[in-house]
């Protein structure tokens, strides 16, 4: 959840701004300046003492050379009047080492002496600032030598008084100036929130008691009176548009009242034209059902034309050989009742009696052979169950009963399936599918009777069965490709095409064999269906 925000006034925010602004000017501006002015008191501070010690370093040139100590004492003890100077220290230069050593020195009333800062002459050539002092050494040179060194130590005691009564100061100038602005921003702030108060509670009037007749006053601030006036705008549309409403509902009420006998009326007549369309999609079904199963009955009809086609030449044939084998015995039978049978008549008898009796026999297997193909087509599927399914053995029938068929166009029919694959599936479905793919190849595939082929290629995945059914034809047009499993959907309308024949396929695909169709439609050498089917494993 939302950490809510803390809740605030104008009058807060003004006078916190305002007092913040002022505050941190005046904190800018004072530190800058106490630094400054404390950094120019300091360097003033560091001048004088190097003026003294320039001095001192003067007037020491003829006492060290002399080594007069009480001449330089005397003239030391003159600085008691000078604040400012807290210790002083001369040293001369020793003849043999070379080295500073201590001549003479002065200390101020009421402070100690310090150690001596022979040692130190190097560094403090230059100023050293303490909190307290300030420390530097001069050297006394005469002629060009250096006779010797001055080392002076002053007080910061004024400075810091200094220092700490301007603080005072100016934290009395700051709280003063704190004090004023928070006068004024109090004043600045009753004159711009008194009338954003005035606003806030004509709203709350407004909100609380729909009181849209009431109207903001003018105030003595441009931008609060542009507001004013904007409210006092939008008040006045929203008593319009309230208005407007109140005699546009008033005016509905009416019209309602008028439509509902409309409304009835409508109401009955869509009742009875939906029964009357809800009867006609049953009529539609109806004959759509009819159609099917009459698409159905028709391929049964050309298959079993075709099968019948085929067994009337075996059966022909057979009749014919049983035919001229009963003309031959009946002459062998008159020849013997007449006593004039040859041996070599009866040894060609035999001869041309087996030769008849073997060609009956081939022709009466080739006819059994497509009485069993047509069995398994003519057999109903509505209710048939799930059997081992042998796939080449089903292709090979299926194209053994269409043998009159493929006849016509001549296609070259490629199988590619691995020998002795079998699944468990529903035989008749399956076949009526392979049945009726051919079937349209043939119908609206091939034009002529050259160069036509047809591949099938069945492989198996997992527990998946693929199947992909190619021709070379001419392929299907690209106003029919996304509607080609549609019902009535054909392109030989009138010429023997009543388009159920896909329609029928995935109905088959999908609903009895729980599979799944598609054609592809990037393929562009003709036509190719993707099928695939769910298998189960055979115990």
């Amino acid at each position: 959840m939302a950490k809510k925000a803390p809740k605030t006034s104008i009058r807060k925010v003004l006078v916190s701004a305002v007092m913040l602004v002022t505050a941190l000017c005046l904190s800018l501006s004072i530190s800058i300046s106490t630094y400054l002015d404390v950094k120019e008191q300091k360097k003033l501070i560091i001048n004088k003492l190097d003026m003294i010690a320039e001095i001192i370093a003067f007037n020491a040139q003829i006492t060290l050379i002399f080594e007069d100590r009480k001449t330089e004492e005397k003239r030391l003890k003159s600085f008691n009047e000078v604040e400012l100077v807290k210790n002083i220290h001369i040293y001369d230069i020793d003849d043999v080492t070379n080295k500073p050593v201590f001549f003479t020195s002065y200390n101020a009333s009421k402070t100690p002496p310090v150690p001596l800062k022979v040692n130190s002459v190097n560094e403090l050539k230059v100023p050293k600032i303490t909190a307290d002092y300030i420390e530097l050494i001069k050297p006394v040179v005469y002629e060009g030598k250096i006779e010797g060194y001055v080392y002076i130590r002053g007080g910061l005691e004024r400075l810091n008084k200094y220092i700490n009564t301007k603080i005072i100061v100016d934290i009395m100038l700051t709280l003063f100036v704190l004090v004023l602005v928070l006068l004024v921003a109090r004043g600045i702030q009753k004159r711009i929130a008194t009338p954003i108060e005035a606003l806030s509670l004509l709203l709350q009037d407004v909100s609380k008691n729909h009181n849209y007749n009431a109207r903001a006053e003018r105030s003595n601030i441009e931008e609060i009176n542009i507001l004013a006036t904007n409210l006092n705008l939008m008040l006045a549309r929203t008593q319009n548009q309230l208005e407007r409403h109140k005699a546009d509902k008033q005016e509905i009420k009416q019209l309602n009242q008028s439509l509902e006998g409309k409304v009835n009326q409508r109401t009955i007549a869509l009742r009875e034209a939906n029964q009357e369309l809800l009867n006609t999609l049953e009529r539609m079904h109806q004959y759509q059902n009819q159609i099917v199963e009459n698409e159905k009955m028709a391929s049964l009809g050309q298959m079993v034309a075709g099968v019948a086609h085929e067994v009337n030449t075996p059966i022909g044939l057979g009749v014919t050989g049983s035919t001229l084998l009963r003309d031959k015995l009946s002459d062998i039978k008159t020849a013997f009742e007449q006593k004039s049978l040859t041996s070599k008549q009866l040894e060609r008898f035999i001869g041309d009696g087996i030769e008849n009796l073997d060609l009956i026999y081939r022709n009466l297997n080739r006819a059994a052979d497509l009485i069993s193909s047509f069995k398994r087509v003519a057999v109903s599927q509505d209710l048939e169950l799930s059997s081992d399914v042998n796939i080449t053995n089903l292709l090979t029938n299926i194209i053994t009963a269409m043998k009159a068929d493929i006849a016509v166009k001549q296609p070259v029919i490629d199988i590619q399936c691995a020998d002795g694959l079998t699944i468990s599936s529903k035989a008749g479905p399956l076949q009526q599918v392979f049945e009726q793919l051919i079937s349209n190849s043939l119908l609206h595939a091939f034009k002529g009777i050259e160069n036509n082929s047809i591949d099938i290629n069945i492989s198996r995945s997992n527990n998946q069965l693929s199947i992909l059914y190619t021709d070379n034809g001419c392929g299907v047009p690209n106003s029919i490709r996304k509607r080609i499993f549609d019902p009535f959907v054909t392109t030989k309308r009138g010429e023997g095409g009543s388009g159920l024949g896909m329609h029928l396929v995935y109905n088959l695909v999908t609903q009895a064999l729980n599979g799944n169709i598609a054609l592809d439609e990037d393929y562009a050498s003709g036509t190719r269906f993707i099928i695939s089917l769910p298998l189960v494993e055979i115990g």
